[in-house]
């Protein structure tokens, strides 16, 4: 198992020691109309004020109480092949709670795999995946049904449904696992389409709208259930550089006012650089590197230096 040092807290740009954006400062504003200017309350201590903006459907516990501060999300030597071909050969993870983590590698070195894997949507071949310290296919059938509403899950291409507006796919969760009355779904999807800039695009389908749009209407869905983890699937996959960086200034936004432990896997330097507590780097399989971000950026393994650095020369071929 890889334990890591606890790094310092990283926030948002302007947002020192964790203060959310004043109700008087714009946020998530862009070049378009797609990102429209928009205004957040405080938070205060104790994640309360989340919970009123959430609805009925958002726990005021603390997670820290519900966990405690042992990592909620943990990997133990996953292995997964398909055919003759393996992708994951011994991955080990302990994802920190209350903390965004980054798993970058060059395509092709099973990151989707191991979302998949995380969320129990595939069986290793060897290893574990532990879930509040329980291995989940030591669970039932139901357990696992349960574990998974734990779990946001951003898709590369939001996963939305093509015959349902933006608004109705985010609530599909909640109507299909909760007893929520219309106007408390209406509430609680209203105020995640908000908090991801799509409060007036809610009426629109999925192919009126760009794919940062799709995208970030997949997080919106991913917030409803008041997840403890939330897993991002290439989240900056197709986007330009101004969209990946708002985007990823909502990531950060959502995640320091309700907390949780994030994971995003991607090839993309530059999200890790501004989003991450941690970084992980998976190569041919196997991890290389995992720990606070700053390390990262400063290692001096060859592959890592290459990869964050983008250099041609080094270990990191074309193969």
């Amino acid at each position: 198992m890889i334990r890591v040092p606890v790094p310092p807290r990283r926030h948002a740009p302007g947002r020192p020691g964790g203060s959310v954006t004043s109700p008087n400062q714009p946020r998530h504003t862009g070049p378009d109309s797609e990102y429209p200017t928009q205004q957040i309350p405080p938070v205060h201590d104790g994640g309360t004020q989340a919970a009123a903006t959430r609805g009925p459907g958002w726990s005021t516990e603390s997670r820290e109480f519900r966990y405690g501060t042992d990592p909620i999300l943990q990997v133990e030597g996953l292995a997964k092949s398909f055919g003759s071909t393996q992708i994951l050969k011994n991955i080990n993870f302990n994802f920190q709670h209350d903390a965004i983590t980054t798993v970058l590698g060059p395509s092709g070195t099973g990151k989707s795999v191991l979302i998949k894997h995380l969320v129990g949507l595939l069986a290793p071949d060897r290893g574990a995946v532990y879930v509040g310290g329980v291995d989940i296919w030591s669970m039932s059938e139901n357990e696992r049904y349960d574990m998974r509403t734990r779990f946001g899950v951003c898709w590369q291409d939001g996963a939305l449904f093509g015959s349902m507006n933006l608004y109705d796919n985010v609530a599909f969760p909640l109507r299909k696992h909760t007893r929520m009355s219309e106007k408390e779904v209406e509430k609680t999807v209203m105020t995640a389409l908000d908090e991801v800039g799509l409060a007036k695009a809610a009426h629109k389908a999925p192919n009126e709208v760009s794919g940062g749009m799709k995208k970030r209407a997949g997080f919106a869905r991913a917030l409803v259930m008041n997840p403890d983890i939330v897993l991002f699937d290439e989240p900056d996959s197709g986007l330009d550089p101004v969209r990946t960086s708002l985007l990823c200034d909502i990531i950060m936004d959502v995640h320091n006012q309700h907390g949780g432990t994030y994971l995003l896997v991607t090839h993309d330097i530059k999200t890790a650089r501004k989003v991450s507590d941690y970084v992980g780097l998976i190569w041919k399989g196997e991890v290389v590197h995992y720990g606070p971000a700053h390390e990262a950026f400063e290692h001096q393994d060859p592959f890592v230096k290459q990869f964050l650095a983008g250099q041609s020369a080094g270990p990191l071929g074309m193969d």
